[in-house]
């Protein structure tokens, strides 16, 4: 071999020996999904999963629910720091989960490197819409005002203790200064079926979950949760127009094991970023009614400790506990 082939071929064997990306080259990189596939996290992750195939090569989903996420987080946490496992981070992971279960499996502080948030839906605060009617409830000052002078005679649903649609109301009740009757469902969908049937007076749902049944008039919408009004619902108000600051939304992004290192965080951060910043990335996700969000490593870090810090009030002044 003339040497300064032998000289190049050496160089390159060091650098790929050397580089943790250059080791992983042609293996797939595992994305965690801790809930069960067909669900707007599945569906995004999947969608993200295509486009970063020509910059990070094929990226395989695996779905691991249970425990509400967190058996999905915990097999991150506890994967290889080599950026071949990287998974899902969300609302219910890492920040109700930490102060819901009395035991946790991982610590979500300190356990992963964020990478990128990748998605915000709105939650929207909605009533059957016959009983909107009935009550003279148009906007969401009619509902407090509607609250206020019928002590205790409302009540709302959610999918359970500690649930968003739960946390969403204990919110709304505080800063509102109402009461209003919790029912908890075995699940969104169950709650959603309360609602319809009148069983209960309002919930904090979904967008992507209610949107169908406000565009046929079976619920009205009264405010998005978002501090901002939505773009997938045009003319519905921020809860945060009556109520100064209220704003509780649906996050998810992507995480690494802790130790992983920086230069593979860095790589994985622009691949999922230039994917989520595509066009094709952001109709697919209008459809889901969920906004792409990339952001910094330390920017989605920074979210996920507010977060944590917020949940934690909510969580314990709600009673609700998982054992």
């Amino acid at each position: 071999m003339h040497y300064k082939s032998f000289l190049l071929a050496a160089i390159t064997l060091v650098i790929s020996i050397s580089s943790p990306l250059a080791q992983a080259q042609g293996k797939p990189i595992r994305l965690i999904v801790p809930y069960a596939a067909g669900g707007p996290l599945d569906v995004t992750a999947r969608a993200l999963a295509e486009r970063v195939r020509d910059t990070l090569g094929t990226v395989i989903i695996e779905n691991r629910p249970g425990a509400g996420g967190n058996i999905g987080a915990d097999a991150v946490a506890k994967a290889a720091p080599d950026g071949l496992t990287i998974g899902i981070a969300a609302t219910a992971t890492h920040a109700v989960n930490p102060w819901l279960y009395s035991k946790m499996p991982y610590n979500a502080a300190t356990d992963f490197a964020p990478i990128t948030q990748m998605v915000r839906v709105p939650n929207v605060l909605v009533m059957n819409a016959d009983a909107a009617q009935r009550l003279k409830i148009n906007t969401l000052a009619d509902l407090i005002a509607y609250a206020k002078a019928n002590p205790a005679k409302l009540n709302y649903g959610s999918g359970g203790n500690g649930s968003a649609g739960h946390l969403a109301g204990e919110m709304f009740k505080r800063d509102a200064g109402i009461f209003a009757v919790h029912i908890p469902y075995n699940g969104g969908s169950p709650a959603q079926l309360a609602l319809l049937g009148g069983q209960v007076d309002f919930n904090f749902d979904n967008l992507s979950t209610a949107a169908p049944n406000i565009r046929s008039g079976k619920l009205k919408a009264l405010a998005v949760t978002t501090l901002k009004p939505s773009s997938a619902l045009p003319g519905v108000p921020p809860v945060a127009d009556t109520l100064k600051g209220f704003a509780i939304d649906t996050w998810w992004g992507l995480v690494a094991p802790a130790s992983t290192p920086k230069d593979i965080v860095n790589r994985l951060n622009q691949a999922f970023v230039a994917a989520l910043n595509a066009p094709e990335t952001k109709a697919r996700f209008a459809v889901l009614l969920a906004e792409p969000v990339p952001s910094s490593a330390e920017e989605f870090g920074a979210l996920m400790t507010s977060e944590r810090a917020k949940y934690e009030k909510l969580v314990k002044a709600s009673g609700a506990r998982v054992d």
